[in-house]
């Protein structure tokens, strides 16, 4: 598509996906906010959703709508960066959990929880301790221009470092500090709504202009350096501002939801396969993180009702067997 001077490739096969995505979206979001104690019947939550008014607008709008919200944006922005920093270290293990981002937002609201720090100041505290570990991932890792093996070899590194020190501060804890730190260390959306919605949010549209660049940049994440200078882009400068709007954005959503494992690392490889791509596409990579937390989210309160499972505990059972299809998969084309 050329509009002007600017022209754009669109995959037909990408839209596709897009669509089918977004409407499996809606639906799950209808069916989260429909089922609980009282059941909302769907077309009840579309009327109340479209401003009718029905007998049940405080439990879609005060109760359920916020924690759903959340789930959608947190989940976008986990796919978000699960494909911007994949793309980067060329390799589909690679998220922020992996490189050491995650552990560093972790470690730095262990510290906050444990020492008696305001709950308004967790967020914040373990926003700086993701960036923290992306620092120190840029330090370990920019020689050489980025590279990808030495970029995921410094981030598995720093994660490793940063857990170790985590099971410390939480070995000397109190251990009812020590449990609050245990439960969001695992991921959960309890309790949480609009704020931590806005803040996610709010990143990302401050960002748009960048991820937009982002979605036309990835293009070339799949050239070696000689052949992207060759044809006059800037491969160095590129993996550097790709990879860090993707620590950013998975600092920032961590640190609002806490460590919801393997979304990051799920959504980009299966909306790359649904795509036939040869990298993750961002925007089906998003809509399917968001798919992926929403679900994960419902079955958390639904499963064991009245106990609430944190959502980070149903991502690590989609996220272990996915692991196991990869090495799978990489065995079976070594063979």
């Amino acid at each position: 598509m050329r509009i002007g001077p600017v022209s754009l490739l669109i995959r037909r096969r990408a839209v596709l996906v897009a669509a089918v995505l977004t409407v499996l979206l809606l639906l799950a979001v209808v069916l989260s906010l429909s089922l609980g104690t009282p059941y909302v019947a769907p077309a009840d939550v579309l009327r109340a959703l479209s401003g009718a008014g029905t007998p049940y607008d405080l439990v879609v709008f005060d109760l359920r709508l916020p924690r759903v919200v959340l789930a959608a944006t947190a989940g976008a922005a986990f796919g978000i960066a699960g494909t911007l920093i994949q793309s980067v270290a060329r390799n589909p293990l690679a998220s922020p959990d992996v490189i050491g981002i995650t552990q560093g937002a972790g470690l730095a609201a262990t510290v906050a929880l444990t020492t008696g720090m305001a709950a308004v100041l967790v967020a914040p505290t373990a926003l700086v301790g993701g960036l923290l570990a992306a620092v120190l991932l840029f330090a370990l890792g920019a020689r050489h221009g980025l590279a990808a093996q030495r970029f995921v070899l410094a981030g598995v590194a720093v994660a490793f470092g940063f857990r170790a020190l985590t099971e410390v501060v939480m070995l000397t804890a109190d251990p009812i500090d020590g449990l609050r730190a245990q439960i969001w260390l695992i991921g959960t959306l309890a309790g949480k709504g609009w704020t931590e919605a806005a803040w996610i949010a709010g990143t990302l549209l401050v960002l748009l202009p960048v991820l937009a660049w982002a979605g036309w940049a990835l293009n070339s994440t799949a050239l070696d350096d000689d052949t992207a200078r060759g044809v006059g882009l800037r491969p160095v400068a590129r993996r550097i501002g790709l990879a860090g709007t993707g620590v950013l954005v998975a600092a920032m959503v961590t640190a609002q939801v806490g460590a919801v494992d393997f979304v990051a690392l799920v959504a980009p490889q299966v909306a790359r396969r649904l795509v036939r791509a040869e990298r993750p596409p961002l925007v089906c990579a998003a809509l399917l993180g968001a798919l992926l937390l929403v679900l994960a989210d419902l079955a958390g309160r639904r499963l064991l009702a009245p106990t609430q499972l944190p959502a980070g505990v149903l991502t690590a059972a989609i996220g272990g067997p996915y692991l196991i299809f990869l090495l799978l998969r990489g065995r079976r084309r070594s063979s």
